[in-house]
């Protein structure tokens, strides 16, 4: 059964970890979050290699790949891979570790990615995207969706993205998150492939007036509260990427504005630090080191006196390795003196 989630933090390579989704978790308890994107053949590698001496290992190689706190649900894995068998075993993996929805990655456009034959350049293999889904959706009872650009290259008519689109549903695609640029696969790095080609929210537009039965969610260019809530008139929902990692309280509002949640309170940087306190005692207790945690919290604090004096003083001290969870609650208390 699928939700219908309205607002969504997108995967996002080094920053979407377990810990800055425990640190969005306190800003929305309703969006859905995405881990980093985690490859299907790395996974299918972990889980054959070793045999009984070596379970210890292989459990906690799966755990740095899959793991998450409960609090970070909703929450979608995303894989990547253009092999049906691999993703199929890799969607019942993360079924099994308890993840509400499996994503595939058809929308990276990073060279490293394409030598693996997989992201944004199976844009072009329609057919291949489809018999991946349709083995991820036969593995799994959890939804499978797809997020994709709206073109690649010089493959980037309307008509090319509806039939990739058509041919993906018809393989049971519950929804598609669509990146509304195209991808330049050879001359601009992922950082550009992000900025330099123009954004299209009209296509994605049409593509849902056409497609009306479809589930479709606006990416790109998404940078405030109220563009989110102005394209929500007629997308199923929203999805937003750098704009939530480097300013995270810009999002506070998302649950009462967005879900209708009357209980909604907007947070603070305090009560952010502070929250993070528990995650970080269980993180800590099992061996894990702050910074991982403290480093996600740098961004919630901009544009006010002392901001730049607060960050790096986090940085000095979490950075430590004898640093603990009670950094952070100290770090929570020089906000709260602050008014932050």
């Amino acid at each position: 059964m699928e939700h219908n989630y309205r607002f969504s933090v997108a995967p996002m390579l080094d920053c979407t970890d377990r810990h800055f989704r425990v640190l969005m978790r306190q800003i929305s308890r309703h969006c859905l979050l995405y881990s980093e994107m985690v490859v299907a053949r790395a996974l299918h590698h972990i889980a054959r290699d070793g045999g009984v001496s070596r379970m210890g290992e292989r459990q906690q190689r799966l755990e740095r790949l899959l793991g998450f706190d409960p609090i970070e649900r909703p929450l979608a894995l995303q894989l990547g891979g253009d092999d049906p068998e691999l993703l199929a075993q890799a969607a019942r993996m993360g079924t099994d570790r308890g993840y509400d929805e499996i994503n595939l990655n058809v929308g990276c456009p990073s060279e490293k990615v394409q030598q693996g034959r997989f992201g944004a350049c199976l844009m072009a293999e329609p057919d291949q995207v489809a018999r991946c889904v349709a083995a991820m959706a036969a593995a799994t009872p959890l939804p499978v969706t797809v997020k994709h650009r709206i073109g690649i290259d010089a493959r980037d008519s309307y008509g090319e993205l509806l039939a990739f689109v058509d041919t993906v549903a018809s393989a049971g695609a519950g929804r598609f998150a669509v990146h509304a640029r195209k991808a330049w696969l050879k001359g601009l790095d992922p950082k550009q492939n992000r900025t330099v080609p123009p954004l299209r929210w009209d296509l994605v537009q049409r593509l849902k007036q056409d497609r009306p039965d479809l589930r479709i969610e606006l990416n790109g260019g998404l940078e405030e509260l109220g563009p989110c809530q102005e394209q929500l008139t007629w997308a199923d929902g929203v999805m937003v990427g750098r704009a939530a990692y480097a300013h995270p309280l810009r999002w506070t509002g998302v649950d009462h504005r967005i879900f209708a949640d009357p209980s909604d309170t907007e947070a603070r940087a305090s009560t952010v630090a502070r929250g993070l306190v528990p995650h970080a005692e269980r993180w800590c207790a099992a061996g894990g080191r702050l910074w991982p945690i403290a480093r996600h919290l740098v961004q919630v604090v901009e544009g006010v006196g002392g901001a730049r004096h607060w960050r790096g003083w986090l940085t000095r001290e979490a950075s430590q390795a004898g640093a603990g969870p009670e950094l952070l609650e100290a770090a929570a208390l020089q906000l709260e003196e602050r008014g932050l």
